[in-house]
């Protein structure tokens, strides 16, 4: 299957389309896309993804801002459309609310999606902060998105702000490296898929999700420093140290040598003591 754009493509929209069968086989796989299954797709461009979905029996939620794409599809699965098994919907998603989309219940969908590189940390934010959160999420991404979502500190790479976020929610992996040569226009980068799943939101049954990603920011406010000199724009350093070493963290600790589980356990105790002028 040669699956060319059948419209100019528009760089505003970051829009790099799939031209082969063989990459939304690889996206399906990750999700485990299986006949029943509900699954959300942003972004479909020409289709080439919404036809490997369908084609494995799953029903199609897609949402698509380019009205010039909206036309294509709208023709080429006309009978999916009148059958039920794909859903269009003209939306930007950055402006729609998952909530008001009937066809999206709480871990009773799964998110497979060729997204634009600029739009990847705000979707990811999107779909796993979501009160309808996805079973599992396959993105297609900028190869060092990627990797720096699925880093480990086993590994000896760092974490970020991206990588812990989206850990907070859930088991992020690396499956494979797309080469450029799969999408037209071709990026200037590689691409690469990769898979968040297990997602819940038991981490904030204790701690306030609010504050864990305010320290988190506060945390990598700047990465020369210290965690601790970082954290002391918002409590003491006496009541920081006290802290360290009850978590047994050292004092010269950066916030991208911190895993998950350690952000967790300093936000639990940080927040207990946070200071009275500052809004929950």
């Amino acid at each position: 299957m040669d699956e060319r754009p059948k419209f100019e493509t528009k760089k505003s929209l970051g829009q790099h389309f799939l031209t082969t069968g063989i990459v939304p086989g690889w996206m399906c796989d990750a999700a485990c896309v299986t006949a029943g299954d509900i699954v959300l797709e942003i972004g479909p461009g020409t289709g080439a993804l919404t036809r490997e979905i369908l084609a494995r029996g799953a029903t199609v939620i897609a949402l698509e801002a380019d009205h010039r794409a909206l036309e294509v599809l709208a023709e080429d699965f006309k009978e999916e459309i009148a059958q039920g098994a794909l859903h269009l919907h003209h939306a930007d998603v950055r402006s729609v609310s998952l909530e008001a989309i009937p066809e999206l219940c709480d871990h009773a969908y799964k998110c497979v999606s060729n997204i634009p590189y600029y739009l990847s940390g705000m979707l990811f934010r999107l779909l796993l902060e979501s009160s309808v959160q996805p079973e599992c999420l396959v993105f297609l991404v900028q190869k060092e998105v990627a990797k720096r979502v699925a880093s480990s500190l086993a590994r000896k790479e760092k974490e970020s702000i991206l990588s812990l976020s989206v850990k907070a929610y859930g088991e992020p992996s690396y499956v494979r490296t797309v080469s450029k040569g799969h999408f037209a226009p071709a990026p200037k980068v590689d691409s690469a898929i990769v898979l968040v799943r297990n997602i819940h939101r038991d981490n904030f049954a204790d701690v306030k999700k609010s504050f864990f990603f305010e320290l988190l920011h506060l945390g990598f406010g700047q990465k020369r420093k210290q965690l601790l000199g970082n954290l002391s724009k918002l409590f003491s350093k006496e009541a920081l140290v006290t802290v360290f070493s009850t978590l047994s963290l050292p004092v010269s600790t950066r916030a991208e040598d911190v895993p998950l589980e350690m952000w967790l356990k300093l936000a639990g105790a940080l927040q207990e003591l946070r200071s009275p002028h500052v809004t929950p």
